[in-house]
C-alpha cells in the first residue's frame, strides 16, 4: 500500500506520535546486538523521521517506500537537515532488492500489518531477511488482534490539521482478519474533497513467529510497541526484535 493523497498531511496528523521514544528503543535494541553503525534499511520509511534521528546516529540509512510522494517528503527533510548518508528507494517490500547486504532491517508504525494476505506476508519477512547479514537484526513493529478488534473496529474518526479536515472510517472483517480503512479529506480552503482506501491485516503471534523462523529469523524479544515495557493482554501494538540465523 502506497499513501498518495494522505503522504502531504501524514505528518499534520502524526503530530502526536513519539518519534523519540521509539528512535530510544530501536537505537537502544541494535546497540545491545551489536549494531553500531554499517548500513541500516528502514522499510516503509514513509516521511523519515525516524529514519533521519538514525541517520544522525551515524548509520548509513537506506529509506524503503511504495510511495513517491512520502520519498519525495523526506528527502526534502534530509537536505534541510544536511543529512547525506541516506539512499532513497521507491520499491515494493514484496520485491525488495537492496543490491547488497545490510547490518539490520527496521520497519515502524504498522507497516507490515499493510501486507496481506499470509503468505505476502511471509515473503514480504522473507526478502527482508535475504538482506540482512547473518547476526543482523530485524526490528519490527505490528498493531496486534486486539487493537484491530477492540480499537479500531468499525471506528470512524474526525481529524483536524491547520488547512485540511479529515474523516478517518474503518471497516472490520474478522474473518479475513483486515481492517478496510477509507480517508476522506476536505481542503478548507479550496473545498476539494480526496479519498483513498486501503487495508490493514492482522496476524497472531504464532503467525509471525512462523513467519520469521521459514525466513531464518530467531525472535529475540517481543515487548509493548508503545510502552517498550512488558507485553500485555491489551498491546496494541507488538515490538519484535529478530536476529538472522547463520546458515
Amino acid at each position: 500500500m502506497a499513501y498518495g493523497v494522505f503522504a502531504d498531511v501524514y505528518d499534520a496528523f502524526n503530530e502526536d506520535a513519539d518519534y523519540y521514544a521509539l528512535h530510544k528503543a530501536v537505537k537502544s535494541r541494535l546497540k545491545a546486538h551489536g549494531v553500531n553503525d554499517g548500513i541500516v534499511v528502514d522499510l516503509g520509511c514513509g516521511t523519515g523521521d525516524l529514519t533521519l534521528l538514525l541517520a544522525q546516529d551515524g548509520y548509513d540509512m537506506i529509506g524503503v517506500d511504495l510511495s513517491d510522494e512520502m520519498l519525495c517528503i523526506l528527502r526534502e527533510k534530509a537536505e534541510e537537515q544536511n543529512v547525506s548518508n541516506l539512499l532513497l528507494l521507491c520499491q515494493n517490500l514484496l520485491d525488495l532488492d537492496l543490491y547488497g547486504t545490510v547490518r539490520a532491517a527496521v520497519s515502524t508504525f504498522d507497516t507490515l500489518n499493510h501486507i496481506g494476505p499470509y503468505a505476502d506476508f511471509c515473503k514480504a519477512i522473507q526478502r527482508a531477511a535475504l538482506f540482512i547479514e547473518p547476526n543482523g537484526l530485524m526490528l519490527f513493529d505490528m498493531n496486534t488482534p486486539y487493537k484491530h478488534e477492540h480499537v479500531l473496529e468499525n471506528q470512524v474518526f474526525e481529524l483536524e490539521a491547520e488547512d485540511v479536515y479529515c474523516t478517518w472510517s474503518n471497516q472490520l472483517d474478522e474473518k479475513a482478519r483486515l481492517t478496510q480503512i477509507t480517508i476522506d479529506l476536505l481542503d478548507k480552503d479550496t473545498g476539494v474533497r480526496e479519498s483513498e482506501s486501503f487495508q490493514e491485516y492482522y496476524y497472531t503471534m504464532d503467525e509471525i513467529r512462523n513467519a520469521c523462523e521459514a525466513a531464518g529469523l530467531k525472535i529475540l524479544e517481543i515487548c509493548d510497541g508503545e510502552r517498550f515495557g512488558p507485553l500485555r493482554n491489551d498491546s496494541e501494538r507488538y515490538l519484535i526484535t529478530a536476529i538472522k540465523r547463520e546458515k
